[in-house]
């Protein structure tokens, strides 16, 4: 193979992912679930955005924050889940150094803005149970496109850890990857120079980034529960629970796939369950949170009832 110009120790300029099998029927049959998966993830979490922009009984912080993560979790799954589904169809599961290197970038993004996201909802429910006289200040349009930036911005840091340590790995062969897209993990195994810097910087990044969510996530509920406890009214209770139960959800299932992937040593799964789980942080929860909140957020079900109404009687 050529080498990638001035950097003439790389002699890899493509690498090869064995994907989740080899068996061609299971290829077959998981090209058609992955691809149906795919297009539910487009069209719940494109739905949910156009709901909420159409909806001016949903113009609120935790909405505007919800159609953001519609939106990040519709550019996280488009990062990985197209490239798979096209690799299920050909012989060889072939992407470029450059390919690989935008794929690693982009899923660095939105998964860390994903993250930010919903630390972000929890600190949202926290001010509108605990500190519901305040809520307007607080969470005033400047501080929720503030903290839109600062989730975005870390997105980019994020990634750019991840890129720098990419382009400091030399790889002089094999080139394939024991995965069905660009992660880190994998790369770094392949390459054929000191890895000790690189495998570092990344993980301290990205597991900074899970601590500090985490934290704010669970002070948060902390603080919610002890609120919600405190009322006196049973039905205050369950309409403030009601409220955090879907964002409850997403978060446990996010958050418990990334701790399995990144946090968990790597001596207690074998990578064959770490694609299964990769699968299901990509391409499953992307589709999941659009009907885990459709489903249990009563707002969302009514601005959608009242849109469909319009439809059916206009």
């Amino acid at each position: 193979m050529d080498s990638l110009g001035h950097r003439n120790h790389t002699v890899v300029t493509d690498f090869i992912l064995l994907g989740l099998t080899d068996d061609p029927v299971l290829q077959v049959i998981l090209f058609m679930i992955i691809l149906y998966i795919y297009l539910v993830t487009i069209c719940g979490n494109l739905s949910t955005i156009i709901l909420i922009r159409i909806s001016s009984q949903l113009h609120h912080p935790m909405y505007f924050f919800l159609s953001h993560l519609a939106f990040a979790d519709i550019c996280f799954s488009t990062s990985v889940t197209p490239n798979m589904l096209e690799n299920f169809l050909m012989e060889r599961d072939l992407i470029s150094y450059h390919g690989c290197v935008m794929q690693l970038g982009s899923t660095a993004v939105f998964g860390t803005v994903e993250c930010f996201l919903l630390a972000t909802m929890a600190y949202d429910r926290f001010v509108a149970i605990c500190n519901p006289l305040l809520y307007s200040t607080k969470m005033s349009t400047r501080v929720c496109v503030q903290f839109l930036i600062v989730a975005y911005v870390g997105g980019f840091l994020n990634a750019s850890s991840f890129i720098t340590c990419f382009y400091f790995l030399f790889f002089c062969g094999p080139n394939h990857v024991n995965h069905f897209f660009c992660d880190f993990a994998p790369l770094v195994e392949l390459s054929c120079s000191d890895v000790s810097l690189p495998e570092v910087v990344p993980s301290f990044t990205s597991g900074s980034i899970i601590v500090l969510t985490v934290f704010v996530i669970v002070v948060s509920y902390i603080y919610i529960l002890i609120t919600i406890l405190k009322m006196r009214s049973n039905e205050g209770r369950h309409k403030a629970f009601s409220t955090c139960s879907s964002h409850l959800t997403a978060v446990t299932l996010f958050y418990g796939t990334i701790t399995f992937i990144y946090v968990m040593p790597k001596s207690t799964f074998s990578s064959d369950q770490n694609k299964v789980v990769s699968v299901f942080y990509t391409v499953v929860i992307p589709m999941l949170n659009p009907i885990i909140y459709s489903l249990r957020n009563n707002e969302i079900k009514g601005a959608l009832k009242r849109v469909l109404c319009k439809k059916v009687f206009s």
